[in-house]
């Protein structure tokens, strides 16, 4: 997994790419998504300090300066309460309760300074002194809703580490890279899934899209990832890989049902299975499970796979199939990447409702730039171009994964 991305648009899981050399295209690309909590964080320390304090403290000083230069009949002294309310939006609790507590004195002090007939007295000294206590307050519950979001992206990070896991660099003897972008931007993990397991008979991807969204949707993708790993090292033939897919999910569905899931039960997955026979350099085994056949991109052109005659995972059986769908063996030439994307970049529309022409647009990338078919720049290549043609915006899970031969 070179590369990942959650969110809006990071959307996301933010791009993998590990290299021998630099960085990649996939880790120099924006990451957005991340909770205003830790922009705020990053926006307001220097050198490693923190400079939060220093907006309400200008503030201060200015509405200090206004009051004293504008006279006796127009006091601004009582703006002081604004203060603590700024502070309590981007400092701590002990530093908004040091700026409540320097705006009851600073209050006291300045309008004590002013005869008499001009101090507006006790009314606004407690008008201050209670906005104080409110900053502090809404500080405490501010901190609190922050500390619990942010555990929640710690958690939700893990669960995406565990489900779509880094792949180290020329995993499985393949070059690859990939980007997961989530459309949830703080769901960080969704029924997009993808991964490459190496084993006994030579290394296999896959690439999926779970149907619908939520919770149930990264179950079954974590359950499906589980068998993959484990058919996918030990077993000879793809087919056989196929067929323990697809008895997963019904399985699965079973559980669901077991337990009164409802919607769940039904759940079924596209995927796109490909293997990598250590005896045959050229040839790649490809089973469609009714997915968006993958696109070869070369130097000397771009092309798509047959589509193959496979339903989705979890149709099988309703469809009464004798078996896993036809496996598809493909010849490729030197150089040749497959790219396999989900449906958020080939259902992704302009604002005028036109559907994101992907294979037109890689093909003119290459005849551009024959270095397009390097796995990390394809994947870059194809993210930025579905974010700019839906304009930022995701409608669906995006997963976008290319791979060939080391």
């Amino acid at each position: 997994m070179s590369g990942q991305e959650t969110g809006p648009v990071r959307r996301g899981l933010r791009p993998w790419r590990y290299g021998d050399s630099g960085r990649s295209p996939l880790d120099r690309l924006p990451r957005a998504g991340d909770p205003d909590a830790l922009r705020r964080q990053h926006l307001l320390r220097l050198r490693g300090r923190s400079v939060a304090w220093i907006p309400p403290l200008l503030v201060l000083i200015t509405i200090l300066q206004v009051d004293w230069y504008t006279g006796g009949e127009f006091r601004t002294v009582s703006w002081i309460v604004l203060v603590p309310g700024i502070a309590a939006a981007i400092c701590g609790v002990w530093g908004t309760a040091v700026f409540a507590v320097l705006g009851v004195a600073t209050y006291a002090l300045a309008d004590h300074a002013w005869p008499r007939q001009y101090q507006t007295g006790l009314p606004d000294f407690i008008l201050v002194g209670v906005g104080g206590v409110l900053a502090v307050l809404a500080c405490v519950v501010r901190v609190r809703g922050e500390r619990r979001m942010l555990h929640m992206r710690d958690v939700a990070e893990t669960t995406r580490r565990t489900l779509l896991r880094p792949l180290p660099p020329g995993w499985g003897g393949l070059d690859h890279a990939a980007v997961y972008l989530a459309a949830d931007a703080f769901a960080r993990v969704g029924g997009d899934f993808y991964d490459i397991q190496p084993g006994l008979h030579g290394t296999r991807a896959l690439v999926g899209d779970i149907q619908g969204k939520g919770l149930g949707a990264v179950e079954a993708a974590a359950a499906l990832l589980g068998t993959f790993r484990e058919a996918g090292y030990h077993e000879p033939e793809l087919a056989t890989v196929a067929a323990r897919l697809e008895t997963r999910i019904h399985r699965h569905g079973l559980h669901l049902a077991a337990l009164g899931a409802g919607e769940d039960v039904d759940r079924f997955a596209t995927a796109v299975l490909l293997g990598f026979p250590v005896a045959e350099p050229d040839i790649v085994e490809v089973v469609n499970f009714g997915h968006e056949p993958p696109l070869v991109v070369g130097p000397q052109g771009v092309r798509s796979l047959p589509p193959g005659h496979g339903l989705p995972l979890g149709l099988g059986e309703l469809a009464h199939m004798d078996g896993p769908p036809p496996t598809l063996r493909i010849r490729l030439a030197p150089g040749e990447t497959l790219l396999v994307v989900t449906d958020g970049v080939t259902e992704a529309r302009n604002g005028d409702g036109v559907f994101y022409p992907l294979k037109s647009l890689v093909r003119e990338g290459v005849r551009a730039d024959p270095q397009l078919t390097e796995p990390d720049r394809l994947v870059a290549f194809v993210r930025d171009g579905t974010l700019r043609h839906g304009g930022g915006h995701l409608a669906d899970d995006t997963t976008i994964f290319a791979v060939r031969r080391s």
